[in-house]
């Protein structure tokens, strides 16, 4: 996990290395069209863009779809695994997008409402969750949706996280509820309500099979029990800056400016701490979040990027 890609709601998207905190490279997104989401490997960014999927080649090299194979009813989301971009539309469907020859290859009606949140698995999966607190698994290869999973306390579907090991499917909703599904059997294993707000983004160490990081809009970190569901720890800012430093942004790619780097101390908060009580500059919403080995990093709306490191 050494790169980190930013975007939404700027004028363009930022490359930063995990490892020296620097921006190393940027890449405009076209005047007056919102950047709606994206995704990235070694080689290059996908992104939603308005209504047309774009590529940024790690070079600097962009390239939009053409309108008539690359545009589509109002998209939601999108998830890219190579050589397919998958979005999330309006309308229920997911339109599947082949990177080489930039055309629309499948097109799956996946939900009767808004398609909000989707995961893409390594053996051909679309997972996809819609505002109307159905989940559902469709095959890439048949084109046909083969389950629908829904819980007792479904609302709208927010943030998805597959594991592949144990066939493990989590959920976040807006009413704060995490839920877990075997995919094998289709049943729904937990469903814990971790807070009373929305829950915008969840992930696991690769291959971990114990731990389930979850974020949301009150901003307190939450690490819970795969198997279980139990909130395992709850973490904040504790307010106290350590140190504070300008770190000038890389060369590469024509990137300008600088940064500043601030080192602040965490809390643990203990089982029966009122979140409430807790100032809100110290839990500002986590928007999106990513694991590492003994590191998370979050964003948040205030613009800054946190690393949080565990011993």
């Amino acid at each position: 996990m050494g790169l980190l890609l930013t975007g939404i709601g700027d004028k363009v998207m930022r490359l930063w290395s995990l490892e020296s905190y620097k921006c190393v490279g940027e890449y405009p997104i076209p005047d007056k069209v919102p950047l709606v989401d994206f995704d990235f490997d070694e080689s290059k960014i996908v992104g939603l863009v308005g209504s047309r999927i774009c590529i940024w080649r790690r070079n600097g090299i962009r390239s939009i779809f053409p309108s008539r194979e690359g545009t589509f009813p109002k998209g939601l989301c999108m998830r890219y695994s190579d050589p397919d971009a998958v979005v999330g539309c309006v309308d229920g469907t997911a339109r599947v997008f082949d990177m080489y020859s930039q055309q629309c290859s499948q097109i799956v009606k996946v939900h009767a409402g808004p398609v909000t949140c989707l995961c893409l698995s390594d053996d051909q999966l679309i997972l996809s969750g819609s505002s109307l607190g159905s989940i559902t698994v469709s095959n890439l290869l048949s084109d046909q949706r083969v389950a629908e999973l829904r819980s007792t306390h479904s609302t709208d579907i927010r943030t998805l996280c597959y594991n592949p090991s144990p066939h493990r499917l989590f959920a976040g909703s807006t009413d704060g509820y995490v839920f877990c599904w075997d995919l094998r059997t289709r049943r729904c294993l937990w469903e814990t309500r971790v807070s009373p707000n929305v829950v915008y983004s969840m992930q696991h160490l690769r291959n971990d099979e114990s731990s389930l990081v979850v974020g949301g809009i009150d901003g307190v970190l939450r690490i819970l029990d795969q198997n279980t569901g139990e909130v395992v720890s709850r973490f904040v800012l504790e307010g106290n800056l350590l140190s504070s430093s300008s770190s000038s942004s890389s060369s590469h790619q024509n990137v300008v400016g600088s940064g500043t780097v601030q080192r602040m101390t965490g809390r643990r908060l203990s089982q029966n701490a009122s979140i409430d009580s807790i100032p809100r500059s110290s839990r500002p919403p986590i928007t999106c979040l990513a694991v590492g080995m003994k590191k998370v990093i979050t964003t948040h709306n205030n613009k800054y990027i946190r690393t949080w490191k565990f011993n």
